[in-house]
């Protein structure tokens, strides 16, 4: 299993950047970062930053969408970041939440996520493709490798990541949903003749270390409202009662109004009616112990990378906790099951 550590870019950057460092001494193979150009700073030009000052550690957007930017430039950032430093990038992306509704924009379609999804993949490894009638390639880009990965939580777009996604990322740490969305994803990749195997799976969650219970629950409670967003747009489609787990939209029933301005911020007062049970079930906290546990149980599921997300107070002695502690009893674990 490898570990990736979620980042918000506020100022100052350096602080951003000084993170990515620290993930990388801990051993985390990624650093991602929201992607919400209004909200916290443009990513890419951290990127750029983070990657002059390690040596290995791989970066992306958790996730970016296809509205905000044209698709060739996203391209050409990441086959352009890949020639600077080697290919020590990848894509994620879904339809689009902080980024376009804080502008009252509104997520892509289905048909535009899987038509980005091919065009920024293959210009940013170094293939021509349409675009718009035009056959188009960056006569400078040789050799660039990028994947894409796709975050994902209704029956549409779980589709789409099995069926074009080099990898599925999920944002939640609840095994029952886990296990019933890396299924989903898995059988339609099969059913368009992909090997199952090929598409990475990535969970995502707050991970926080400690033994207050009560303060850990109010600094990750912001994960549960963000989470909402994407469900209250799944209710609105299918019904709370349709084609997901009901476990997964049961809990937003008390969700009204959602200020993006708090989006992803402990004390976010929009996320009151997040339930401790969603806190824990969705995010992965306590001791080391805890958090090995529940992990080697997401490693069971067929889970390939998981991505923590950082928004509280508790950034460097969890990323200690990990490099000394939890990655190290990971890896021992798939070792031995090898």
């Amino acid at each position: 299993m490898e570990f990736g550590a979620v980042l918000q870019t506020n100022p100052p950057a350096s602080r951003t950047i000084q993170l990515a460092k620290l993930a990388e001494v801990h051993g985390f193979s990624h650093v991602w970062t929201f992607d919400s150009h209004i909200l916290w700073q443009e990513p890419y030009v951290i990127y750029s930053q983070i990657l002059a000052q390690t040596q290995r550690i791989k970066v992306g957007p958790f996730v970016t969408n296809p509205a905000t930017r044209d698709w060739t430039v996203t391209a050409s950032v990441f086959a352009t970041l890949n020639e600077m430093f080697g290919n020590r990038t990848v894509c994620g992306i879904g339809r689009g939440d902080s980024a376009v509704r804080v502008t009252n924009g509104k997520p892509t379609t289905m048909t535009e996520l899987r038509e980005s999804i091919h065009v920024i993949r293959e210009l940013g490894n170094s293939r021509s493709v349409e675009y718009h009638g035009s056959e188009i390639q960056f006569p400078w880009s040789r050799g660039s490798e990028l994947e894409v990965w796709v975050a994902a939580y209704g029956p549409m777009a779980l589709r789409v990541a099995g069926e074009v996604g080099d990898g599925f990322i999920l944002q939640l740490a609840d095994l029952d949903i886990a296990e019933w969305m890396i299924t989903t994803v898995r059988n339609a990749a099969e059913k368009v003749g992909r090997d199952p195997a090929s598409v990475k799976f990535c969970v995502a969650a707050p991970m926080y270390i400690g033994d207050d219970w009560a303060h850990m629950r109010d600094q990750c409670r912001w994960f549960g409202g963000m989470v909402g967003n994407h469900v209250a747009d799944i209710v609105a489609k299918y019904g709370a009662h349709g084609t997901v787990p009901d476990a997964l939209t049961d809990y937003i029933r008390g969700r009204q109004d959602y200020d993006y301005n708090e989006h992803g911020r402990a004390g976010n007062t929009h996320t009151e009616f997040v339930p401790d049970e969603i806190v824990e079930r969705f995010c992965v906290l306590g001791s080391a112990d805890q958090h090995i546990q529940k992990l080697k149980a997401l490693a069971e599921l067929g889970v390939d990378q998981f991505a923590g997300y950082l928004q509280h107070d508790n950034k460097e002695e969890t990323l200690r906790v990990y490099g000394e502690t939890v990655i190290p009893a990971l890896s021992e674990h798939i070792t031995a099951k090898r």
